[in-house]
């Protein structure tokens, strides 16, 4: 995503550049009243109307393609409150990845744009121009959305006919993906052949890779779609009861687990010609925002581990034989969750960054790392308070799950 930048200085009181940051602005200082009073029972009547108004400032922001609006909103919540940035964050999601559609006489329509992230493995890696080029099985892949129950029957769900890579999709910007979330409903509903420039200038090509024809690549992608249905559509509606809610998730996730093994081998042949050797690791089903954020996530766990193992190769040790520290740090205001691998001696073998987003559980992130050393068998596993800005390990104490 783009860097989140502050306005240029103000010019004059009627500037562009001024009232987009007053926008901006307005909508940190809404999330933070609105995620106040969001578990509250009675908002009151200027609360709903600011919500209200919250809603129209960010459709606004996206119709207008005032990305820097939002991404700088963002920024400012986040370092006023968490709670304002995890629920601004959240809203502005939603709307660039759901429209509900309105009109008069009619049912109104929803449209999301979903991903479902892959991790391929082949030997010399992926080739672009090698993809979708079996439209059997790509039109047996979308069909299976509904087949399997993923999607209602009732819904009308499309593909891309192409497995972005993580570049293209963090190129994405907001107000992009609410432009191909608007293509993709004119695509699905209009009788006549439209130009869906959003949905074409989204597909901007792979990134180069280094690897060698021999080399085992394990390469993070993704499939996008958009699922078009009545906004009212039973086969959607959440049950109210947190049990009955469990068992409905529960159920989903049964129907995903066994869908992945019915398409396979069509994700295969639509991602490499016939014969090419692949292993297709599925990640889970979610709208866009959330899709790519598990799919990074994933992603950066894989080749922090990768690194590690190199480490331990090049320097002939069993991962008994080292020390590992987990902790926090801060690189010019960039949280990251680091990893230090130290030899017997003291000395550091390796070090590993990992993205650390303000509002993830840090107690989670710690046990994710750790449970992954731990499946290759490093037992010396400790925790750091944070990494000062020496890169030192501060207040360090032994590993447990419990105490993180």
């Amino acid at each position: 995503m783009p860097k989140n930048k502050r306005p240029a200085p103000r010019k004059s009181s009627n500037s562009p550049e001024d009232k987009d940051e007053a926008v901006a602005r307005m909508l940190s200082t809404m999330a933070l009243n609105l995620a106040e009073q969001e578990d509250s029972e009675s908002q009151g009547t200027v609360l709903a109307e600011q919500a209200v108004e919250f809603g129209r400032l960010i459709r606004k922001s996206l119709n207008q393609k005032k990305d820097e609006v939002l991404y700088d909103a963002i920024e400012r919540a986040k370092y006023e409150d968490l709670g304002a940035y995890q629920y601004l964050r959240s809203q502005i999601e939603e709307a660039s990845s759901v429209v509900v559609i309105r009109r008069d006489n009619a049912p109104a329509m929803e449209i999301n744009a979903f991903v479902v992230p892959l991790l391929v493995q082949s030997t010399g890696g992926l080739k672009e121009a090698d993809g979708f080029q079996d439209q059997e099985a790509f039109e047996a892949l979308v069909k299976s959305f509904q087949d399997s129950e993923l999607e209602s029957a009732r819904a009308k769900v499309v593909l891309m006919s192409h497995a972005y890579d993580l570049d293209e999709i963090d190129n994405i910007t907001y107000s992009h993906l609410h432009e191909m979330v608007r293509d993709a409903y004119t695509s699905m509903t209009d009788k006549k052949i439209v130009i869906a420039a959003g949905l074409e200038r989204s597909i901007a090509g792979w990134s180069a890779t280094a690897f060698g024809a021999d080399d085992t690549a394990v390469e993070l992608r993704f499939l996008l779609g958009f699922a078009l249905k009545r906004a009212d559509d039973p086969f959607y509606a959440e049950p109210k009861d947190e049990a009955a809610l469990d068992a409905w998730f529960d159920a989903r996730m049964e129907r995903y687990q066994q869908w992945t093994a019915k398409v396979g081998e069509l994700v295969k042949r639509c991602l490499a010609p016939a014969g090419k050797p692949l292993e297709v690791s599925f990640l889970y089903q979610d709208l866009f925002h959330g899709g790519k954020e598990q799919g990074m996530a994933e992603y950066a766990m894989l080749q922090m581990m990768s690194g590690i193992n190199h480490a331990l190769a090049e320097n002939k040790l069993d991962a008994g034989d080292v020390s590992v520290v987990v902790g926090p740090a801060d690189e010019h205001g960039e949280l990251l969750l680091r990893v230090n691998v130290y030899a017997a001696s003291g000395d550091v073998l390796h070090g590993a960054d990992k993205p650390l987003d303000l509002a993830a559980d840090l107690q989670d992130e710690v046990n994710d790392v750790c449970d992954a050393l731990a499946t290759i068998g490093v037992t010396n596993l400790s925790v750091a308070l944070k990494f000062d800005a020496h890169g030192q390990p501060v207040e360090v104490h032994a590993y447990s799950p419990e105490l993180g």
